[in-house]
């Protein structure tokens, strides 16, 4: 799979549209169509989902959509068995990181089932591979440095008002928080493989610039590069200083989050945009406090950085049509039905979480409001790097990212020398 650097501008995540409605098909025999998703414990999406497969039902007489609900892991582990044996569901949750499905051809191209002029060109793109469009980005997300703003006005601490510190005072605010027994950096790989680089792959991006840093990514350029051992040295001294959770290495991802807003509490959450799909569900159903004091600042920007503006964006939640199914034409008008601004306006004031389907993000009002202007007011000078890392490292390389830069790096068991090193002999071509 060719690796290429994608970017995007300023707020490409929220882009107008018009509304559209779902449009009939012509009635087919009866049939039963699979869905399998993730999303289990997100009631808002399921809701969504939902509402897509009524519209689909409703304009398609005759077809119906049985959804199976999933956590992450296991829906990863039932895809993977039922795929290699051919058969699995018609329609499924899939993020274009898991390369095994296109690599083994099990992804019907949507290029011509898909009303693409209601979706992002940047966010297609994340999904084209040799020509063709092998899955549907519905949700995408910046990775956003979170903070409670209570916390940081008890360390005394006042945010410049670009919300951006430069990496000695951010140090500074780590110490701060570790004397006044605050864990500065909540972060926890018990249950993912990638919530533990979010930190030092942002310095790397800042650090290195979209060229470069694309070129470390396609294992063009050494993880022994000074520039980039400078940000292995800096994210090691703070894991040194105590900035991650004791029980970093085993607190899973649902847990970060309470750990975060509710208990114990911490300082800063490095977390995709997403994060609030979670956060703003009711305190019983897991979200955060109503009255929670959340922030919004930017990653630390390193010396000499060649782009102090850049940011991931990552297409994240995402479906796909079965290349097995025996009607993928069908199984497309399922995934279709979500393909259109009016679902993409309630995507996004209902999951309230960025989306590659166009909206109207003027829809958005009430208690949120607050919230994403200044999340816009943050990104509203940004450079977005389209990619998440496990997009782009595959085999020994991406194994290898995810037992060092994901975990035993920043859990303190490897230091920055071993960690370049191992980095560097995993995916570095020479």
């Amino acid at each position: 799979m060719g690796i290429t650097m994608r970017t995007a501008t300023a707020l490409g995540a929220f882009m107008l549209g018009t509304s559209a409605l779902v449009t009939g098909a012509a009635p087919v025999q009866a049939q039963e169509l699979q869905l399998w998703s993730h999303w289990a414990d997100h009631e808002t999406k399921v809701q969504f989902v939902e509402e897509a497969v009524a519209r689909f039902e409703a304009a398609n007489p005759g077809a119906t959509v049985k959804v199976s609900w999933y956590q992450k892991p296991p829906l990863q582990a039932a895809l993977a068995a039922s795929m290699q044996a051919g058969e699995g569901p018609d329609i499924f949750y899939c993020e274009a990181s898991w390369s095994e499905y296109i690599d083994n051809g099990f992804l019907y191209p949507l290029d011509d089932v898909i009303d693409w002029e209601n979706v992002e060109d940047w966010a297609r793109g994340a999904w084209t591979f040799d020509g063709q469009t092998l899955g549907f980005p519905l949700e995408v997300s910046t990775v956003e440095l979170y903070y409670d703003k209570s916390k940081m006005a008890e360390l005394g601490v006042e945010l410049p008002e670009n919300r951006t510190l430069d990496q000695a005072a951010f140090k500074e605010l780590v110490q701060k928080a570790v004397d006044a027994g605050i864990t500065p950096i909540v972060q926890g790989v018990g249950d993912r493989p990638y919530p533990g680089a979010y930190f030092l792959v942002e310095e790397l991006l800042k650090k290195l610039g979209e060229e470069d840093y694309a070129r470390l990514m396609n294992g063009e350029l050494s993880y022994k590069d000074p520039r980039v051992v400078a940000v292995f040295e800096y994210v090691g001294e703070l894991v040194e200083m105590g900035a991650y959770p004791k029980s970093f290495a085993t607190l899973k991802l649902g847990e970060s989050h309470y750990y975060f807003h509710t208990s114990p509490g911490g300082l800063m959450f490095p977390m995709g945009s997403w994060y609030t799909s979670r956060a703003f569900n009711p305190p019983d159903k897991g979200g955060q406090p109503v009255d929670f004091p959340l922030g919004v600042m930017q990653f630390p920007v390193p010396v000499d950085a060649a782009c102090p503006t850049c940011k991931t964006l990552n297409t994240s939640g995402s479906f796909c049509v079965n290349a097995d199914s025996e009607h993928p034409e069908l199984a497309a008008g399922v995934v279709n039905a979500m393909a259109n601004p009016e679902m993409g306006t309630k995507w996004l004031t209902t999951i309230l979480v960025q989306t590659g389907v166009k909206n109207d993000p003027s829809a958005i009002t009430g208690e949120y409001k607050p919230y994403f202007d200044e999340l816009t007011s943050v990104n509203a000078a940004t450079e977005y790097f389209i990619g998440a890392p496990l997009d782009f490292l595959k085999g020994q390389c991406g194994e290898t990212f995810q037992q060092v830069m994901n975990a035993g790096f920043p859990a303190g068991q490897v230091d920055a020398a071993t960690a370049t090193d191992m980095m560097d002999q995993a995916c570095f071509k020479g």
